[in-house]
């Protein structure tokens, strides 16, 4: 990437969206973990992945209950959409050696956070679209970890699947020196505009949280390098990966228009059949915000001791 273009991309972009936020925030690498204060005593553990452009609080909704855990992670270069909150350094934190803003740096936070935070021995660990990918590195790079976890993956970004047609087109012509121009233009524009082609039908919720995409990374460059990354993890990924996740599901939308859908299901279908398939009826990729019925309940969580769902 040309020396000019890398000085446009890295130029700061301000955090636009935060949320109150009761409990620790541990920053690790350039990424952090959040951990929310829960009312009862913990009966499981729930890990989020944002994806591609999000933030953690995409999960918190999803996951209400007063005796549930929730580990939330933040990618690296990515703000922490949290209020009130000091950030502090674990001592359980060790150096990543991957470049920063891709899969492989952020499945390293995620299984640092697996290794050290969970409190009880019930684990989900939920990622939606790029935090499915992460969920996959994670599992390749340390499998021992996810033994007795369960695993959600949420519209993922998966081994040998591909962008939405719609989306490969509009990013084909955009060369680097053009995204701060781009990010600027979408951004100036009402979301309706695109809203409904992408996001599908939207609700309040989805709006809160959609409408501040473009401001969720740290700079320009970390958006860059997340897409080009993406594509890169899914061509490069062999399926095989699946074999060292004992408890799993895909959460397959209806319709998807940021990843192609039956690349998606075609890439699912290489997985052993502990995993289950759900093709569900949800109108867009945000599978969550469309509607939490859609997410396994927790009563199926696997239990550590014994192995057993």
């Amino acid at each position: 990437m040309k020396a000019s273009h890398v000085r446009k991309l890295i130029k700061p972009i301000d955090s636009a969206y935060s949320e109150m936020f009761s409990g620790h925030v541990y920053r690790v690498g350039k990424g952090a973990v959040s951990v929310r204060n829960h009312s009862g005593e913990a009966e499981q553990t729930v890990i989020g992945v944002h994806g591609f452009l999000e933030n953690h609080c995409y999960f918190t909704q999803a996951y209400e209950a007063p005796t549930t855990e929730l580990i939330l992670l933040t990618c690296s270069n990515y703000h922490i959409p949290v209020n009130g909150v000091t950030p502090e350094t674990p001592e359980w934190e060790v150096p990543i050696r991957h470049l920063e803003a891709t899969i492989e740096y952020d499945a390293c936070i995620l299984n640092q956070a697996l290794a050290n935070l969970p409190t009880t021995e019930r684990i989900r660990v939920h990622g939606h679209s790029r935090g499915g990918a992460v969920i996959l590195e994670g599992v390749r790079q340390r499998p021992e970890l996810y033994e007795n976890v369960e695993v959600v993956l949420e519209a993922p970004v998966l081994p040998q699947a591909k962008l939405h047609a719609l989306v490969t087109t509009l990013l084909e012509p955009v060369s680097h020196g053009m995204w701060p121009w781009l990010i600027r233009l979408i951004n100036s524009a009402p979301s309706s505009t695109y809203g409904q082609t992408f996001f599908g039908k939207m609700n309040p919720r989805k709006k809160q949280l959609l409408s501040h995409l473009f401001s969720a990374t740290r700079d320009h460059l970390t958006i860059v390098r997340n897409i080009e990354n993406i594509m890169a993890w899914m061509e490069r990924t062999p399926t095989d990966v699946y074999e060292d996740i004992r408890y799993g599901t895909f959460l397959i939308p209806q319709v998807d228009r940021i990843l192609d859908r039956g690349a998606m299901l075609n890439s699912a279908s290489q997985s052993p059949t502990t995993m289950r398939i759900i093709e569900t009826e949800a109108p867009s990729h945000f599978i969550t915000l469309d509607s939490k019925e859609w997410i396994p309940s927790l009563e199926t969580l696997p239990q550590a001791s014994s192995g057993i769902a």
